[in-house]
């Protein structure tokens, strides 16, 4: 059967590299965003004997489920071997191949280091062998370097920002940044309790209903910081209803979490920080000619007018003594939403381009290192504030969809005409989301001491695509 292995060295000493391979989120954070969803388990970690069947997307696989198959077929696999500190085995107990095997072995490194080394055995479905050896080996060669990028950075923030266990409370725990949020801090060791709109069914999840201002102060005893990542997504067109909709959700969150912090403190016992997501919409859609720093003058377009609203809400829970650190957040690249996924299958089928005129700039940040901005605002005092949160290179629209291009090995010269994206927004929506035009600075982020994975492009969207 065919075999591929994988090593990689980590500054880091054996026993913390295996817990955190031990801890609730480690697969998670492994995993590329959108290629495998989490179904049922584990059972009982890494241990012998734990089971976990997840649902997986893998391109070759796609001959053996034609049509519309997306997220692709289940997949149960079981822990088969565990030794604390040494390795763990997990092999396929049913699913889209025909064998598996994943043997994780971690040995000590010179300078109290860790190497991991991944083996792979497998066996691919009889149609395809022969067929797509390539394709399996390329795909698993972008794998492991996305596994390998993604804790050699995950263990850097832990050592850095390592101190006392905290609990964190996160609203919008399912969303794209709040799911890689979650399992990060717990593969640090804190505790994440979720915040849910329905009956809460187990101790690490919290009822509330922000659309009626319900949540019970006493929820938040002991809990350290609240993470408020709530709010309507701002993707399909602007109708009057979306726009009420999308402040709505956004003020209403923040003022019940803000009203019940302070409850919470006034008992005694509730939580001393409040990062706050937050957005560059802040300072308009167009600002071309200008470098925005928090300082920057807010725009007066729509979703400007949202993002201050959203701020002000949140504002009043300083006077309770609360550490606030609100989030500007640029365009995220994550494959498996947001913008960057609007984007992949027009390139896939080789019409991608860029989106709007060639010379606005973008100001991104990858989806990783946009969930460490969150932990980091998360876990070190010292940041407080407004902080964008963008990366140091922003690029011109024609300049990221020709990286985009290059990173999918597909063309990138067919700009998409000005009525697509009013066709699925509106008019509105188009001109505050795609027709932008927005430099702004990270160079407060770079003063807190963050420190990027992915400052340049490319290596991002190489990274977000597992490429």
């Amino acid at each position: 059967m065919p075999v591929f292995e994988h090593s990689a060295t980590y500054p880091h000493p054996r026993h913390e590299v295996f817990a955190w391979h031990e801890r609730p989120g480690a697969f998670v954070r492994l995993t590329p965003p959108g290629s495998a969803i989490p179904l049922h388990g584990p059972t009982d970690g890494i241990r012998a004997g734990s089971r976990m069947e997840i649902r997986v997307s893998l391109p070759f696989l796609s001959a053996l489920w034609p049509g519309d198959t997306a997220p692709g077929p289940s997949w149960m696999v079981e822990h088969t071997a565990y030794e604390p500190g040494v390795r763990f085995v997990d092999e396929q107990v049913r699913g889209p191949m025909e064998d598996w095997r994943h043997e994780h072995e971690f040995a000590d490194a010179p300078g109290n280091g860790t190497t991991i080394t991944d083996r792979l055995t497998y066996e691919l479905p009889r149609p395809l062998r022969g067929v797509a050896d390539g394709q399996v080996r390329r795909y698993l060669k972008g794998l492991f370097r996305f596994r390998e990028e993604q804790l050699r950075a995950d263990l850097d923030l832990h050592a850095r920002l390592s101190g006392t266990p905290q609990v964190v409370a996160v609203s919008g725990a399912s969303g794209m940044i709040g799911d890689q949020l979650c399992a990060l801090l717990t593969t640090g060791g804190h505790t994440v309790r979720r915040l849910v709109r329905r009956a809460a069914t187990s101790d690490d999840e919290i009822r509330w209903d922000p659309a009626r201002g319900e949540l019970d102060p006493a929820a938040l005893a002991g809990v350290d910081t609240v993470v408020n990542l709530s709010g309507r997504s701002i993707g399909g067109r602007f109708t009057e209803s979306a726009k009420r909709e999308i402040l709505s959700s956004r003020v209403d969150s923040t003022t019940t979490l803000v009203r019940a912090i302070a409850a919470a403190r006034a008992a005694g016992n509730g939580p001393g920080t409040l990062v706050q997501a937050s957005g560059i919409g802040l300072y308009g859609a167009r600002r071309p000619g200008e470098l925005l720093d928090e300082e920057s003058r807010p725009g007066v377009d729509f979703l400007a007018d949202v993002v201050r609203q959203w701020e002000a809400a949140a504002d009043p829970v300083q006077d309770q003594g609360v550490r606030l650190v609100k989030l500007r957040t640029g365009i995220v690249l994550g494959a498996a939403s947001g913008a960057l996924a609007l984007q992949l299958p027009l390139f896939m089928v080789g019409v991608g381009g860029r989106l709007t005129d060639p010379q606005s700039m973008m100001s991104w940040i990858g989806l990783d290192d946009m969930v460490r901005v969150y932990a980091s605002a998360v876990l070190d005092p010292e940041w407080t504030g407004a902080v964008n949160a963008v990366a140091p290179h922003p690029v011109s629209a024609g300049a990221f969809a020709t990286r985009l291009g290059r990173v999918m090995h597909r063309p990138s010269l067919v700009p998409t005409p000005a009525f697509g994206p009013k066709l699925v927004l509106g008019r509105e929506g188009a001109d505050v989301l795609v027709r932008t035009d927005q430099r702004v600075s990270s160079a407060r982020l770079e003063s807190l001491g963050f420190r990027f994975s992915h400052p340049e492009l490319e290596p991002a969207l190489r990274h977000a695509l597992a490429r």
